[in-house]
C-alpha cells in the first residue's frame, strides 16, 4: 500500500491526516472519515490507491463545464470515499463505500485510455477525488507531460498546501459550493465553508479554468440571501465565473420533494443581475437563457445546449483560441 505524503506522527502510534479541515487522527487500524487513509503500524496508508469504481468517455457538459472545450468529450474517472456527509448525495454508493475490489490502475495506462479515446483530457470526478490526492498528482503529472489536460471536480474540502499542489496541475476545475452557511457545512455535511472557499479563491488566482456548481436543496440552502451571498461572493472573484444552479432530487437519506423547476429558474434570473454567465441544471425544458452562452459582445449564441449535447456553431476556433463568429471578440471559453 503506498503511504500518503499529507499526514504527521502523533505519538504513540497515533497519526494525525493533513489533507482535509477534519485532521483525523488515527490509531492503529483505524480510517479517516475518507474511509480511505488508514494508519497501518504507525504510517497513514492508502489500501485504495488507484482503484477505479467507475469510468466512462462523457461530454465534458456534463461534468458541468461549459466555458471548458464546449463539445468535447472527456474520459471520466471516479474513486470510492468522501470526506464529506451530504445526505442528499446523488454519488452515495461509491462516495459512501469502500467496497469495490477493482485492480488499482497506474497513471500510465490511465493516460494511454485518454488518448486512445481521442479525447486527450481526463476528469477525475463522480465521488471526491480528493481523497485520493497522491494518486491524482501522479497522474495528473503523466498527462501533463503527455499533452492531457486535468479537469477536478470536487467538493474543494482540502487544506492550503495540498490545494496548491493539485490547482498547479489542474486546467480546469468544477468545484461544488453546496450552501454558503457556516452551520449548514458543519452540522449537515460534515464540512468547512471557509475552507472551500479559500479553495475556489485559490484555484482562481493561481490561472486554473474554475466553474461553480450549487445544488439547490428546499429548506436547506435555497433562501434568497443565502444565494445573494454566494453570488456576491462569486462577483468578488470575477463576474465571469460561471455559476451551474441544479435541481435537487430525492437521494441516499434526504426524502423532500425535488426543487421545483421554477424555483431554479427564479434563483438564477436574480443571479444573472450580478453574473455574467449563470447556467440552470437539471430541469427538463429549461429556458435557452440559462443552457447557452451568449457573447458579451453582440449577443449572438455562441453555444447552443440541449441536455448534454453542445452546438459550437457559433464559435471559430483557430490557434487554441475561440472567438465569436459573428463579431470576432474573443469569447469566454479557454481550450
Amino acid at each position: 500500500m503506498p503511504e500518503s505524503r499529507f499526514y504527521s506522527p502523533g505519538g504513540t502510534g497515533i497519526v494525525e491526516c493533513r489533507l482535509c479541515p477534519h485532521r483525523c487522527r488515527l490509531k492503529e487500524g483505524m480510517r479517516g472519515i475518507c474511509k480511505v487513509r488508514v494508519n497501518h503500524e504507525g504510517k497513514l496508508l492508502l489500501p485504495l490507491a488507484g482503484r477505479i469504481t467507475g469510468s466512462a468517455v462523457d461530454p465534458v457538459e456534463k461534468k458541468p463545464l461549459y466555458h471548458f472545450r464546449p463539445g468535447s468529450q472527456i474520459l471520466s474517472v471516479g474513486f470510492s470515499g468522501c470526506n464529506l456527509r451530504c445526505p442528499f448525495c446523488q454519488n452515495w454508493h461509491i462516495s459512501q463505500s469502500t467496497d469495490d475490489e477493482a485492480p488499482p490502475a497506474f497513471p500510465q495506462e490511465l493516460c494511454t485510455a485518454a488518448l486512445r479515446s481521442g479525447n486527450p483530457q481526463i476528469a477525475y470526478t463522480y465521488s471526491e477525488p480528493l481523497v485520493h490526492i497522491e494518486y491524482l498528482l501522479s497522474c495528473m503529472e503523466e498527462a501533463r507531460g503527455r499533452g492531457i489536460a486535468n479537469v477536478l471536480v470536487s467538493n474543494g474540502t482540502v487544506l492550503k498546501e495540498p490545494a496548491k499542489e493539485v490547482l498547479a496541475l489542474t486546467d480546469a476545475a468544477n468545484i461544488d459550493i453546496k450552501c454558503f452557511s457556516k452551520d449548514t457545512y458543519s452540522r449537515v455535511l460534515g464540512g468547512d465553508l471557509e475552507t472551500v472557499l479559500d479553495f475556489v479563491r485559490l484555484a482562481a488566482e493561481t490561472g486554473v479554468h474554475t466553474e461553480i456548481s450549487t445544488l439547490i436543496v428546499p429548506g436547506l440552502n435555497d433562501s434568497e440571501e443565502e444565494l445573494d451571498a454566494l453570488g456576491d461572493f462569486i462577483r468578488g472573484l470575477s463576474s465571469d465565473i460561471p455559476w451551474h444552479l441544479s435541481a435537487y432530487h430525492p437521494a441516499w437519506r434526504y426524502r423532500e420533494a425535488a426543487t421545483e423547476p421554477e424555483r431554479i429558474i427564479g434563483a438564477a434570473e436574480r443571479a444573472a443581475e450580478k453574473l455574467s454567465f449563470v447556467y440552470a441544471g437539471n430541469i427538463p425544458n429549461g429556458p435557452k437563457r440559462f443552457s447557452d452562452t451568449v457573447c458579451p459582445g453582440c449577443g449572438a449564441t455562441l453555444v447552443s445546449r440541449s441536455g448534454f449535447r453542445a452546438d459550437t456553431s457559433g464559435l471559430l476556433f483557430s490557434n487554441r483560441q475561440y472567438t465569436c463568429l459573428r463579431c470576432g471578440k474573443t469569447a469566454p471559453i479557454v481550450y
